[in-house]
């Protein structure tokens, strides 16, 4: 069984994501789940696409 594992929530998407192996010696300074929403992408992409999403009109 394994053991549970510390998360975090993502400050780009929202989104949680737990402890990897890889970030074993910098947990504490890991913010993102990542690379995309740590260089920003995931926001650019949420910003584009808002103009794109328009809002109903009832008929």
């Amino acid at each position: 069984m394994k053991s549970a594992r510390p998360e975090k929530i993502c400050p780009a998407c929202g989104r949680p994501f737990a402890w990897r192996r890889k970030w074993a010696k910098t947990w504490d300074q890991v913010k993102y789940c990542s690379a995309a929403c740590r260089e920003g992408r995931y926001e650019r992409a949420k910003k584009d696409a808002l103009p794109l999403v328009r809002p109903r009109t009832v008929d």
